[in-house]
């Protein structure tokens, strides 16, 4: 995570743990390993050592939109989910419906950053809830200012890949209306 300065872009600590994160198409999220948007179309598996009896909060956030050096929509979040039981996400409540890499073409290498958050019990989220089919209302958040907004504290886990354009974010791109 401070390899890859996610510490200090996005979050202020890094996390104890890490997150296993599996695609269908067979590839890992690795601390950084390059993947391709095509690889991560579709929502992961994600894992991370949780207590059963506690829910958490899951993040995906690109923390360089529209480009690492130009980083105006700071950050463009992929992937919101609260109030998960342990680590149980298809029994979370989803905030925002995920969406895979979509790097504009010529924009080099982003970071798309997953953090966990340990709740300190149920919460009423008041964001309104984001399709997949949508880019409105993704950008500039900060997933910091947010676990600030629900008292989260630190992320518990963490993980971390890099993506650069393909041939599917054209595709993408016109999933979300764009």
């Amino acid at each position: 995570m401070e390899k890859h300065e996610v510490v200090p872009d996005v979050i202020d600590v890094v996390p104890d743990q890490g997150i296993e994160i599996s695609y269908p198409s067979g590839v890992k999220v690795d601390f950084g390993n390059e993947l391709a948007p095509t690889q991560v179309k579709d929502v992961p598996t994600v894992k991370w050592a949780a207590d059963s009896s506690t829910l958490y909060t899951l993040c995906m956030t690109d923390p360089d939109a529209p480009s690492r050096k130009e980083p105006q929509y700071r950050e463009w979040h992929h992937w919101l989910v609260g109030n998960i039981p342990g680590n149980d996400v298809s029994k979370g409540e989803t905030l925002s419906a995920y969406v895979g890499s979509g790097p504009p073409q010529g924009t080099g290498l982003h970071r798309y950053v997953f953090l966990v958050y340990k709740q300190n019990g149920k919460i009423d989220f008041d964001e309104k809830r984001l399709p997949n089919n949508s880019a409105e209302g993704r950008g500039c958040f900060s997933i910091k200012k947010f676990a600030a907004k629900y008292n989260l504290g630190q992320p518990v886990a963490g993980n971390l890949y890099q993506a650069q354009w393909d041939d599917y974010v054209p595709l993408l791109y016109k999933q979300l209306g764009a």
